[in-house]
């Protein structure tokens, strides 16, 4: 057991301590038939993530794991649920339950800092990378979750190294009525629950400083500018969307969370599910990193295709799981109907079961 979780908790500090940071960008929104949809992406381009797609049945028994061991808190699956897992399987970065419930974890670099891990209080102890699967399982509506976070004790999975917090994240839950809050953690375990009312969530700073940046670009405009005279020199726009100049286009979490609100403001509401599907990765594909920019010159870069490993979409309505990855663009569904969570077995599958296949056309 010392050794399982000896590397579990060697390969997510790695995860949390290369140069290259976890990135995440989140959007949610409703189409016009009133279904309520949330995406995002994840990006990592130090290493390839091990992610994996889980199926989660319910009456699974689950302890977390704690500092201490396989020794936190056990819970039998209530519900069943579908997720993608990062760096190990039992920790789902993004997922869906059977009733609509979703959730994620998002890196929080610099702010998010846990209650220290106590011994005596293991037995109430919820591992940070396991949360998401333990509300997922457990719960079907968001003010289930914040009464069922008051009960348990959130942790960080391996010590602080130089006396500084231990890296963890933040959390986007949400459900099928459309509600969707954030849980932030600073200042060693001071619990925060905001209501995302705008669908948008990043990485740092906490989310209510994101709130308050939104701000400087009250300016920005869809569509064009009418052209404008000063004195005697008439000016005009190059194109199309100089209403939006200024609209930030670095890769920072500040502005990503700029530039993916004014994306949802002014995208046009999608009539159904399937096609605010499609718009959520057109969305999306504005923010896939390409390998490099993360890394510093000179610095080696890893093999990978894409700093965006995988991005998902999330049917809440009508429970389905969507997704693509960096090694194969095509869309795959799981519809969380034609599962039978009372029958059918855990699963951890790869991401991608062929290599994305390219077909030639020849006229």
């Amino acid at each position: 057991m010392k050794k399982i979780g000896l590397c579990f908790m060697t390969g997510v500090c790695f995860l949390f301590s290369a140069v290259a940071a976890p990135a995440c960008t989140g959007i949610a929104f409703s189409t016009q038939d009133g279904t309520h949809m949330q995406a995002r992406t994840i990006e990592w381009g130090g290493y390839d993530l091990n992610s994996k797609l889980i199926i989660l049945p319910r009456g699974e028994k689950n302890i977390s794991l704690t500092q201490g061991g396989k020794n936190g808190l056990v819970w039998e699956n209530k519900y069943g649920a579908v997720g993608i897992s990062v760096v190990q399987d039992g920790f789902i970065g993004e997922g869906v339950n059977e009733k609509g419930l979703a959730a994620g974890v998002f890196y929080f670099s610099g702010y998010g800092s846990l209650s220290p891990y106590n011994a005596k209080k293991a037995k109430k102890s919820v591992g940070d990378m396991e949360l998401v699967r333990w509300m997922l399982t457990s719960f079907s509506t968001v003010d289930e979750v914040i009464k069922g976070l008051k009960k348990i004790e959130i942790v960080p999975i391996y010590p602080p190294e130089r006396g500084q917090s231990a890296p963890t994240g933040h959390w986007r839950i949400a459900d099928a009525s459309g509600r969707s809050i954030v849980l932030e953690i600073e200042n060693n375990g001071q619990r925060h629950i905001y209501e995302n009312t705008v669908g948008v969530l990043t990485n740092s700073p906490s989310f209510p400083w994101q709130m308050t940046h939104l701000n400087s670009y009250v300016h920005l405009l869809p569509g064009p500018v009418p052209a404008a005279t000063f004195g005697t020199t008439k000016l005009k726009a190059f194109g199309m969307g100089a209403g939006m100049v200024g609209l930030p286009g670095d890769i920072t979490p500040p502005s990503r969370f700029v530039r993916a609100f004014f994306y949802i403001q002014t995208a046009p509401t999608a009539p159904d599910g399937h096609s605010g599907m499609l718009q959520a990765f057109h969305i999306l594909n504005n923010f896939d990193l390409p390998i490099g920019i993360e890394f510093a010159p000179g610095q080696k870069t890893s093999g990978l295709p894409s700093a965006t490993q995988w991005t998902t979409v999330t049917d809440m309505t009508q429970p389905a799981f969507y997704y693509r990855t960096m090694y194969n663009s095509q869309i795959r569904k799981i519809d969380l109907s034609k599962i039978n969570f009372s029958e059918v077995i855990y699963q951890a599958v790869p991401l991608d079961l062929n290599p994305e296949e390219i077909q030639e056309i020849s006229f």
